[in-house]
């Protein structure tokens, strides 16, 4: 099975860094979060690669041809400075419209069960599937009553609701639902799928972490190093 590897945005919200390098080569404890991303597909013996480039691409470019991955496959493919998610999916149909692939973001890290995941897929039986996730919570939850605190609650990840965590599995006719380098895959692509009852969830309860922050980077770093 193919893996897409979406690694074209700007990431600007982690602006310290990407004013000089693309999102996905951030490191994470010295080493690029693309190389954490990639390594997790290998551990389930994934080895073709499609990594959709835009912004400073060739910093990604000239990192792969300095570094081989052994008995791993590196597609890099140019998808443009602005398209968007959709539309650099749409750029790599070409290789990837015969077969079911895999796909994720370049800027997330989990320790999702790949094996499990596309299994679950496969016994749905949709057109795309999503890795759903409950995001770690910032604040922790009060409630007020005459300026009195009734209720305090620590910070936890059950208050919050499932979201997209990335790691898909997705079949071919995808494709139809995208129009062009402006489509947001999260947008109309997903909403149609989901009204048609196209999109099935897999609940992941283990490790998740984005990093669109400097305090995202810092937390990744950390939980890392603790395995």
């Amino acid at each position: 099975m193919k893996v897409v590897i979406l690694a074209g945005g700007l990431g600007t919200r982690l602006s310290e860094y990407t004013r000089t390098i693309p999102k996905p080569m951030v490191p994470i404890n010295k080493v690029p979060i693309l190389i954490h991303i990639i390594n997790h597909y290998r551990k389930y013996k994934f080895n073709n690669f499609y990594i959709a480039v835009g912004y400073k691409s060739n910093v990604i470019k000239n990192y792969f041809k300095k570094k081989k991955i052994k008995n791993c496959k590196i597609n890099i493919v140019d998808t443009g400075l602005n398209t968007m998610t959709g539309g650099r999916l749409k750029r790599l149909s070409r290789y990837l419209k015969k077969d079911t692939f895999l796909m994720t973001y370049g800027d997330g890290l989990s320790n999702v069960n790949l094996k499990n995941l596309i299994k679950f897929h496969k016994k749905k039986k949709k057109l795309m599937t999503l890795t759903a996730v409950r995001p770690p919570a910032r604040f922790g939850a009060i409630k007020i009553a005459n300026n009195k605190v009734k209720y305090f609650k620590e910070k936890s990840s059950l208050d919050e609701g499932w979201i997209n965590g990335g790691f898909f599995v997705i079949e071919p006719e995808i494709f139809k639902y995208i129009k062009n380098d402006k489509t947001y895959l999260e947008r109309k692509p997903l909403e149609k799928l989901a009204k048609s009852g196209k999109l099935t969830a897999f609940k992941h309860y283990g490790f998740w972490q984005c990093m669109d922050t400097l305090r995202d980077k810092v937390i990744l770093e950390n939980k890392l190093k603790k395995n």
